[in-house]
């Protein structure tokens, strides 16, 4: 099919940008839901090349439980196990995600206090109690040789744990005792710091020409993403985490097996070792779900700590990216449906639509987020938009195509209906000049007969093309004063010879001769003449055609009255439809197509007016043309003569 050719191209771009804005707001308030489901499934779908990890999680698990008489009494093989690690191992850091701000059995607390005092670069967790406004520290025997993070959990909306809290800040203007204590860091970047022997340093960076606060510890920078209260306040802290992908897991040494066999701590040489409860069944608030499963915080923190020293961060795109990725998307769309033909549109809209599937998943791979909701509702909404535009563009062409075609078609009979007479009287009159001699006087009348109907037939052509560009806009009415009178009197002179051979009277009223018209001569001609020839042709012999003209108000109203075979009122409101014939008119056996009326009406719309029509079968019909008559004419009527 001929792709169209669109003159609206700033409405289909006005429609484009609409949909666009549209798709960016669904994806504001909406998309956030979206948004996360994606990360998760990327997160599960993503398979990173293997790597050594740096972490080493000593789990307090079930074995360890059981084998030591439970939680509460898990300082005992917690000091054991330290006094392995300090004595057997050089670990980077040691990490206990164990909360020892209660006083325990005595002699219990003495070995933990001395095997935590002997455990070289050592960070112990707290957290935020009353509501925010004090820290649950450990008790100072355990924390004499520490450093503090927080382990304070911040899932999403949906219970999900995509990211930790980097920094903790005591609520409104608690009092502290200790300045310091005004913010604690996370736990996993506070073990980092102290693995890698460097402050933890704010500063800022450029990221796509905008300036973003960061974390730098050493030569590690740590982005840091912003999470906004609606209510108010300071924002928070954020940093995605990087959790081990499926198929590999955090490597985990049994408290309970370390204490068996004290061997198994030279595999933590060099490591970072994260000492914290994976036993199921315990403690629910230790138990967080994530992106990948339900995982123990240990682990999480571990998982964080990994994420920051191999630099694997996790950091939004720009906002100023995100926006040229839509427009590019929705202006591919755009573009396909607009120059690709048919089925190729399509085609390219559907791989246009995976393609917004596939850039989320893309940027993942490179450690960015692209909003899925987004690239998805640009996409969709952008090819539902140019689909139906171009949909509702073709079907407009294709009504224009068989219009066309209707038109052609009409050209056709016109050309067997108008014509035939024309061309019967030049073929009839050049036989005559061949086939038999004829005087000087009789060919010169034959030779003057085909001259004349040549120059009508020429006129028919030129009238018919001219109406067929008004009906299609190409042709601007002319606009010239026509004489009434005069126009009724040169059509009754053409058609009196095939009245007077069916006996039939043709009767014009009198018509004054300022009575004008202004329009195109030729065609309002042709007009007048195709009513005469009808109400001559479908009329009895004998009978008589009256023709009237008249002005009142601001009309003209030319009438043709005959008392022929008339129509019921079904048949006059179809006389005008192309191709139309009454019953009566094709048993009557007068030739013709039914397109003769249908021209006349074009003419008379062109113009400004109507046909009305009065008729009744066996009585004859009326037709009237009512015409916008010229400013500042006087009414006339019938009987007015000069």
């Amino acid at each position: 099919m001929r792709r169209p050719n669109w003159k609206s191209t700033a409405s289909y771009v006005a429609l484009l940008t609409g949909a666009f804005l549209g798709a960016l707001l669904f994806s504001w308030f909406f998309g956030s839901r979206l948004d996360d489901y994606a990360y998760d499934t990327m997160f599960n779908a993503y398979r990173a090349a293997p790597w050594q990890p740096e972490v080493v999680v000593l789990a307090i698990d079930e074995p360890t439980l059981q084998g030591f008489g439970g939680f509460r009494n898990i300082r005992t093989p917690l000091a054991e196990a330290l006094k392995i690690v300090a004595a057997k191992s050089t670990p980077k850091v040691v990490a206990v995600d164990v909360l020892l701000a209660d006083s325990g059995e005595p002699a219990q607390d003495r070995a933990l206090a001395a095997a935590l005092q002997a455990t070289p670069r050592l960070v112990l967790s707290c957290e935020l109690v009353d509501d925010g406004r004090a820290w649950e520290n450990p008790r100072p025997e355990f924390a004499r040789n520490a450093a503090l993070g927080h382990v304070h959990a911040q899932p999403d909306k949906d219970g999900i744990t995509r990211s930790i809290l980097l920094e903790q800040r005591v609520a409104g203007s608690a009092p502290v005792a200790d300045p310091r204590d005004l913010r604690r860091w996370a736990f996993a970047l506070e073990a980092f710091h102290i693995a890698r022997g460097a402050p933890i340093v704010e500063t800022s960076v450029l990221d796509g020409g905008l300036a973003k606060k960061t974390l730098r510890v050493g030569g590690t920078v740590i982005p840091v993403l912003l999470s906004y209260d609606r209510f108010g306040g300071d924002p928070k802290r954020l940093m995605r985490v990087r959790y081990f992908p499926p198929g590999m897991s955090v490597p985990r040494i049994s408290l309970k097996r370390l204490i068996d066999d004290p061997a198994l701590a030279a595999r933590l040489d060099g490591k970072a070792v994260f000492v914290g409860l994976t036993a199921q069944n315990i403690d629910i608030r230790d138990r967080l779900f994530t992106p990948l499963s339900n995982t123990p915080g240990i682990e999480i923190n571990a998982a964080a700590y990994e994420t920051i020293a191999r630099g694997s961060f996790i950091t939004d795109l720009g906002g100023q990216w995100v926006i040229l990725i839509a427009l590019a998307l929705m202006a591919l769309t755009g573009c396909a449906f607009r120059y690709l033909p048919g089925w190729s549109a399509y085609l390219a809209g559907g791989a246009i639509l995976l393609a917004s599937m596939l850039i989320p998943y893309v940027f993942f791979t490179h450690g960015r987020v692209f909003p899925f909701s987004v690239s998805a509702s640009v996409a969709w909404l952008g090819t539902i938009t140019a689909a139906s535009y171009y949909h509702l563009v073709v079907r407009r062409n294709l009504r224009i195509e068989q219009a066309s075609r209707e038109r052609y078609q009409q050209a056709m009979h016109f050309v067997t209906h108008e014509m035939r007479t024309p061309l019967s009287a030049i073929q009839g009159s050049s036989e005559l000049i061949s086939r038999f001699p004829l005087t000087e006087e009789k060919r010169k009348q034959v030779a003057l007969l085909i001259n004349s109907e040549s120059k009508r037939l020429a006129r028919m052509v030129e009238i018919f093309l001219n109406v067929e560009r008004l009906s299609a806009g190409q042709m601007e009415l002319k606009r010239e004063t026509i004489g009434v009178a005069e126009m009724i009197g040169v059509c009754a002179t053409r058609v009196r010879p095939v009245a007077d051979r069916k006996h039939i009277v043709v009767t014009l009223q009198p018509i004054a001769n300022e009575l004008t018209l202004a329009g195109d001569r030729e065609l309002m001609e042709y007009a007048c003449y195709n009513l005469l020839t009808n109400a001559v042709k479908y009329s009895p012999q004998n009978t008589e055609v009256t023709v009237s003209a008249s002005k009142n108000d601001s009309q003209v109203r030319i009438a043709v009255q005959d008392q022929g075979i008339g129509m019921d009122q079904k048949e006059v409101k179809q006389i005008f439809q192309k191709f139309y014939r009454t019953r009566k008119a094709e048993e009557s056996g007068e030739a013709g197509t039914g397109i003769g009326l249908s021209i006349v009406q074009q003419i008379v719309e062109q113009h400004g007016g109507r046909i009305d029509v009065v008729s009744q079968p066996g009585q004859g019909s009326c037709f009237t043309l009512v015409m916008p008559a010229p400013a500042g004419t006087p009414a006339i009527t019938a009987v007015e003569r000069d």
